[in-house]
C-alpha cells in the first residue's frame, strides 16, 4: 500500500506577523498604537521612527541567536511577578547556583 504522506518541516518556528517575527515587530506595532492614540501626526511619525528604530535594534540583537533569545533576555532582565515566575527555574536574581 502506497500513501502519500505529509510531513510538515516547520513545527517549531516562531510566531510571525506578516514577513516578522513578532518580538520584533511588537515594538513597532505598540509605538504605532501609542503615537495613534496621541492623535497628532507628528507624534504618530515620531512614534513609528523609534518603533522603527527599536525593531531595528532587537532584529540586530537576535541575529544568529537561539530563536528565544528574547524570551530568555526578559527573563532575566525583567522583574518576576506571579504572572512571569516559572516554577521549573529558580528566580532571576539567583545567578549561582551550587549542586
Amino acid at each position: 500500500m502506497r500513501a502519500d504522506t505529509y510531513i510538515p518541516r516547520r513545527l517549531d518556528d516562531p510566531w510571525k506577523i506578516g514577513l516578522w517575527d513578532v518580538d520584533v515587530a511588537a515594538p513597532f506595532l505598540f509605538l504605532f498604537f501609542v503615537g495613534y492614540v496621541s492623535g497628532s501626526r507628528w507624534s504618530l511619525a515620531a512614534c513609528m521612527a523609534a518603533g522603527i528604530g527599536l525593531s531595528r535594534w532587537v532584529a540586530r540583537l537576535k541575529a544568529d541567536r537561539h530563536p528565544a533569545f528574547a524570551v530568555h533576555w526578559l527573563y532575566w532582565h525583567l522583574p518576576a511577578s506571579p504572572l512571569t515566575a516559572m516554577r521549573a527555574t529558580p528566580p532571576s536574581h539567583i545567578r549561582r547556583m551550587v549542586g
